[in-house]
C-alpha cells in the first residue's frame, strides 16, 4: 500500500500540470502570449496600487466606481474570450463590485487573466482562422483578431482606472512596454 501511495505522489504532480505550463500551440499565440501577460501584470498592479478604502471611488455620479472598473474588467476578461475567441453563447451577468472587498475583485481579475491564458495555450490555429462578428460593430473578424478585442476592452478600462489613481494623487504604476 505504501508503495501505491508513493507512486501516486511521484505520478501526480507530473500528471496536475495544466496545458498553461507549455508553449502556446500556434505562432501567433506564441507571439501574443507575452504581450497579454504584461497586460495582465500591469492591470493587477493598478488594482493592488488602490487602497481599499478608495475602491468605492468615482470622478462623478454617472462613473463607474475604481471597484466597478475592476469587476468589470475581470468579468468581461473571461465573457469576451468565450463569446469571440471561443464561439460560445454567453449572457453578461457581472458580479456586484459593492458586495466585494479589494482581495475579492483582485481574485477575479487574476481567474478572468488565467482563463484567457489558459486559452492562449491551447486553441488550435484551425480555431484562430474562424470569423465572428464583433456584437457592437457588427464587424467580422477572426477569432485570432478577437483577443485584441479583449486586450482593447480591458485596457480601456484600466487606463480610466489610472486616472481614478490620479485623481486621488497616486502615482499609477509605471507602463513598462
Amino acid at each position: 500500500m505504501k508503495c501505491i501511495a508513493f507512486f501516486l505522489l511521484l505520478t501526480f504532480p507530473v500528471c496536475g500540470f495544466s496545458q498553461t505550463d507549455k508553449e502556446p500551440k500556434t505562432a501567433f499565440t506564441k507571439m501574443y502570449l507575452p504581450v497579454w501577460l504584461e497586460a495582465k501584470e500591469h492591470c493587477l498592479d493598478v488594482a493592488r496600487t488602490m487602497p481599499e478604502n478608495l475602491y468605492g471611488y468615482r470622478p462623478t455620479s454617472k462613473s463607474k466606481s475604481f471597484a466597478e472598473q475592476m469587476v468589470h474588467i475581470g468579468y468581461t476578461i473571461e465573457l469576451l474570450t468565450k463569446r469571440y475567441v471561443q464561439g460560445m453563447v454567453v449572457k453578461p451577468n457581472t458580479p456586484d463590485a459593492s458586495k466585494m472587498n479589494k482581495v475579492e475583485i483582485i481574485k477575479l481579475l487574476e481567474t478572468g487573466f488565467d482563463y484567457t491564458t489558459s486559452v492562449i495555450h491551447t486553441i488550435e490555429q484551425e480555431e484562430l482562422d474562424e470569423t465572428c462578428v464583433m456584437y457592437h460593430s457588427c464587424n467580422t473578424v477572426s477569432r485570432a483578431f478577437a483577443f485584441f478585442y479583449v486586450q482593447d476592452h480591458m485596457a480601456n478600462h484600466r487606463a480610466k482606472s489610472n486616472l481614478y489613481l490620479r485623481m486621488n494623487n497616486i502615482k499609477p504604476p509605471e507602463y513598462t512596454w
